[in-house]
């Protein structure tokens, strides 16, 4: 059986069971449609938030940056991570007793107004909207090997099958495929680093097998990686090379834009009750940390292995690797595989019939690349996006690993998306059509509008994911950026803070989104049109931070302008401190209020 029928298979019966579990589980109310009836076990919730949460930026591209950067990108780890725990502790728990459908009615019910409600609804979306260009980027990459299809064809089919099971079946639909999901991507992404742990190291356990020595030579493996990219003119693997204001910023960005993600928070409205939503955040923290805990060692042995088959004959010193044996060694054939897709380029400048990979750029090197002839680094593209989808076959894994991680890769976008497509799609419809526009609308007519709107939502997301503004995590980091930068302060602001009315809250959150949605499209075009940029990250217009990290700048604009507008507007009425001092009692949690 060839490999396509083989990736065919197992994603096609992957599918199969998301539609079958949608049908199962369809939504018939607005309550199921919105929290999934709030009935959902906590460990089943810890599944489904944690399939909700590791989505392309964390499957697909997080280990390809940190393969190619080392240490420096580890700040997505951290920065992710550590959001999660905030999320958990701060936010969560306290939120579920507030007992409402969505984020921005409880920032339009905490702020007492219609227009806070509204300005959390825009934050929302343009935060989830990004979100979802790096998941339909996912897509399209892995639909593009592994179905033999072009990008954009990739994504019209992810979009159809979002559409299938999260349009119809609402959270309650979502939740359920999220916990198939989430099965599928951690078997996809833990068997593979396991084999290959065990070609390298000789331990089964990756996350082990990182810090244990390398089987062929017997050094440390970092240390046999640090050696091997520094002697190809790159930087040392496991040491600190980038900004560490940046670094620093970048890290805190990642972790309060996680605790302000719409999506994430609004599967702790599912659970029946407090103490369930902080046993979800537990369990959700668990089934998190079975692929994060892998993923540095994925990078770290995918760039060895990438490194050592570019130069299968003892590093620089020896011969690269032949035009002749990338077009006829089976070892090879992931190559052809993925230059087909456009993601991946070589080209032999110098005609010599070898493929030289090396850092052109380092002064270091460029004796050395005169005296031997080189002319360049002739590996001319590797897209980050698809290092962990590939890397089966660069180890040379049998086919149905391949098969595996095509539907895990797949899986861990999708889920994410459906759950960003559902935050957009209530938001419209529960909190700006039933709760500004029109609040007396059926319940038929509210779910009716709800599916109307992710059905708009993903084609908007598909149309911008077709030209997304860098890789996968990257694309995710700006999200969460401006979630950091609107939603992250008014939540705080709103469940700590008895000061901040509903003026103060306003004007946060439209100085933060305002100020930070600017300082992206500077660097990175407006509205992400290639061409219309004033600067780039690689020279950003505030010293040395770039747009990814500017989110946490943005948040403390937010806090600024919320006190200072606060303290010279009318003071919070006291029912409303009344609100805010029970919402902060640990105890029960009200039914759902329909309003």
């Amino acid at each position: 059986m060839d490999q396509f029928t083989i990736n065919l298979l197992f994603v096609g019966a992957s599918f199969a069971l998301y539609i079958g579990i949608a049908i199962w589980a369809r939504a018939g109310s607005t309550s199921e449609f919105y929290a999934a009836g709030r009935g959902v076990h906590p460990v089943t919730n810890g599944m489904a938030t944690a399939a909700d949460w590791m989505s392309a930026a964390s499957f697909i591209s997080m280990a390809g940056l940190i393969a190619f950067t080392g240490y420096d990108n580890s700040s997505f780890l951290m920065g992710w991570t550590g959001g999660y725990v905030l999320l958990a502790l701060l936010l969560a728990p306290y939120l579920r007793k507030f007992g409402k459908f969505t984020v921005s009615e409880f920032i339009g019910d905490r702020f007492y107004s219609q227009t806070a409600r509204v300005v959390a609804v825009v934050c929302l979306i343009v935060a989830s909207t990004t979100y979802v260009i790096g998941q339909m980027t996912g897509v399209g990459v892995a639909f593009g090997r592994f179905l033999e299809v072009s990008n954009e064809m990739g994504l019209f089919i992810g979009a159809g099958v979002v559409f299938a099971y999260a349009v119809f079946g609402g959270m309650k639909g979502v939740t359920y495929t999220q916990v198939a999901q989430y099965c599928v991507l951690i078997m996809a992404y833990t068997i593979p680093a396991i084999f290959i742990s065990l070609q390298l190291t000789g331990n089964p356990v990756p996350a082990l097998g990182l810090f244990g020595d390398h089987a062929a030579s017997g050094e440390p493996l970092l240390a046999k990686l640090d050696a091997i990219v520094k002697e190809l003119g790159f930087n040392e693997y496991t040491a600190h090379h980038a900004d560490t204001l940046n670094m620093v910023l970048f890290t805190l960005s990642l972790m309060i834009g996680t605790a302000g993600l719409p999506h994430v928070i609004m599967r702790f409205f599912t659970v029946p009750k407090v103490s369930d939503a902080r046993w979800s955040a537990g369990w959700t923290l668990v089934f998190i940390a079975l692929l994060y805990l892998t993923a540095p060692a994925v990078g770290a042995m995918a760039r060895l292995n990438i490194t050592e088959m570019m130069w299968p004959n003892g590093g620089i010193n020896g011969e690269a690797v032949s035009v002749e044996q990338i077009e006829t060694d089976p070892q090879y054939a992931w190559m052809s595989t993925w230059e087909k897709t456009g993601l991946l380029a070589w080209e032999d400048k110098n005609g010599d019939g070898k493929i030289q990979y090396y850092n052109d750029k380092s002064a270091d090197l460029q004796a050395v690349a005169a005296d031997k002839g080189w002319t360049g680094n002739e590996l001319t593209k590797f897209n980050r996006d698809i290092l962990v989808l590939a890397n089966p076959e660069i180890a040379n894994l049998p086919g149905w690993v391949i098969g595996l991680v095509a539907a895990g890769g797949l899986a861990a976008a999708l889920s994410t998306a459906a759950g960003l497509l559902l935050a957009i799609s209530s938001a419209v419809s529960h909190d700006l059509i039933k709760g500004s526009i029109n609040p007396n609308i059926s319940e038929k007519g509210e779910l009716l509008s709800a599916r109307i709107a992710m059905a708009v939502a993903i084609l908007v997301a598909t149309y911008l994911g077709l030209n997304p503004p860098g890789f996968a995590a990257q694309t995710v980091a700006l999200a969460f950026g401006l979630a950091a930068a609107s939603i992250f302060p008014a939540l705080m602001m709103g469940i700590f803070s008895k000061k901040i009315n509903n003026t103060g809250a306003v004007a946060g959150m439209i100085a933060g989104i305002s100020v930070t949605l600017i300082y992206i499209f500077l660097h990175k075009g407006w509205l992400f049109i290639p061409g219309t940029n004033s600067f780039t990250d690689a020279d950003p217009l505030l010293g040395t931070v770039k747009s990814t990290s500017f989110g946490v700048i943005g948040a403390v604009i937010n806090f600024g302008v919320a006190y200072v507008v606060a303290g010279m507007t009318k003071e919070t009425p006291e029912e409303i401190k009344d609100l805010v001092e029970s919402v902060r009692i640990p105890r029960g949690a009200g039914a759902a209020q329909d309003h």
